[in-house]
């Protein structure tokens, strides 16, 4: 749901009533991952995307009928082969699709005689007594937290009683909570622990507790989805090939910045797009600031005297990439420096250089084209292979790079 959180956000704030639809878990070649989301608000506006088009019209019927009725629904769909046609995923794998109304007038109620099959309108909501919506308070502060890029999880009730469904709590990195799931406030403690455990860890997905919150499976299936800020790109080397790379770094959802000790290539009009600038030696810069394990680093100086003491200290953080741009030639003697200077044989196997796939590049876009791929390829665990001719999964199921922390 974080790629449409923003205009869910505005939509909050202009008081609309609306029903998501966001996909907690998959199975085989789905189309798109868990969080994926879709939107319907109550004028019949749709934002979002939760396969790509395979079954968007169906989801879209059931985000009016939540609307309609106030309740929230668990929906599976797959791959019929007595009917090709029906409403299903062509690509032959299964979603499960959690659909919640968000309803910001609870006191606004109707009876079944309002359903129509025209798009819901504001005056025409119920919220059914034996099933739950959103808190939509809870799933407000949620969006505007996102939308401001701060560090939350929000938990709801995928499967469990029938009351219980759609329920939701806000968890912070502290481990402090908002809403509830339900009278029994062990259930709430533990849904908060699991969810700040996935918080930490920057994931989205489901995770099974007891309907007495003991944290053994059994009874209530809690999807947890993650905001966490987006993860960082540092270029280093203010020269012509970072400017594509930024764009490429921006267009993947990262921070970006540019670092290179040299003031006068080192300058916002260069780097426009650039989240920061800043100049500074690499390696000083690289100690004093932050990184965590989705930091992408990448060299693009190739000069030893801005490489060596830089890459020294970048293959023993535990970041998700560390390329560097040069030369085969280039590569060989930088690396024997670094040998040099006491980095070990495993923390060399973490550096991709030459950075970047072959895919034959040339100018600096087709290079940041390369690198990113790159990138993507070492996040989600992939070979870089055309997929033309191979036998390679067209979607890979890690989400974490393999890089760890070396020495």
């Amino acid at each position: 749901m974080l790629d449409i959180a923003d205009e869910l956000n505005r939509w909050v704030e202009e008081g609309r009533d609306f029903a998501v639809a966001t996909v907690v878990s998959v199975g085989g070649s789905a189309p798109r991952g868990p969080g994926a989301a879709l939107a319907v608000d109550s004028h019949g506006t749709a934002i979002g995307s939760v396969s790509g088009g395979c079954v968007e019209g169906a989801v879209y019927d059931l985000c009016v009928q939540a609307l309609q009725d106030g309740t929230t629904v668990l929906e599976r769909f797959g791959y019929s082969d007595e009917d090709a046609f029906a409403v299903g995923l062509t690509c032959g794998g299964v979603i499960e699709v959690l659909v919640t109304p968000v309803c910001t007038d609870d006191s606004t109620r109707t009876d079944d005689s309002t359903r129509t099959d025209e798009p819901v309108r504001a005056d025409a909501l119920v919220r059914a007594d034996d099933s739950v919506g959103a808190d939509a308070p809870v799933f407000a502060a949620w969006l505007s937290a996102a939308a401001r890029g701060e560090a939350v999880a929000l938990a709801r009730v995928a499967r469990g009683p029938v009351g219980l469904r759609g329920s939701a709590l806000l968890v912070h990195t502290d481990g402090s909570y908002e809403g509830g799931l339900d009278a029994h406030p062990e259930l709430d403690r533990t849904a908060a622990a699991e969810a700040r455990a996935m918080l930490d860890a920057g994931r989205t997905g489901t995770v099974e507790i007891s309907e007495d919150g003991a944290r053994c499976p059994g009874g209530v299936t809690l999807f947890v989805e993650s905001s966490v800020p987006p993860p960082r790109m540092i270029v280093f080397g203010a020269v012509d090939f970072a400017a594509a790379l930024v764009r490429a770094g921006k267009f993947l959802g990262h921070h970006v910045t540019v670092c290179d000790a040299r003031p006068v290539f080192a300058t916002g009009a260069r780097f426009p797009e650039a989240d920061e600038v800043v100049v500074d030696w690499p390696h000083r810069y690289l100690r004093g600031t932050g990184t965590d394990h989705r930091t992408v680093l990448c060299v693009l100086t190739h000069d030893a005297k801005f490489d060596v003491p830089l890459l020294e200290t970048a293959l023993r953080l535990p970041v998700a990439y560390v390329g560097a741009m040069g030369s085969r030639r280039t590569h060989e003697d930088r690396n024997r420096r670094l040998r040099e200077v006491g980095v070990t044989e495993g923390e060399l196997a973490r550096l991709r250089s030459p950075i970047g796939l072959d895919i034959g590049a040339r100018t600096p876009e087709e290079t940041a084209l390369s690198i990113a791929a790159e990138i993507v390829a070492a996040r989600r665990g992939g070979s870089g292979v055309p997929l033309t001719g191979s036998r390679t999964p067209i979607h890979h199921d890690r989400v974490t790079v393999l890089a760890t922390a070396a020495g």
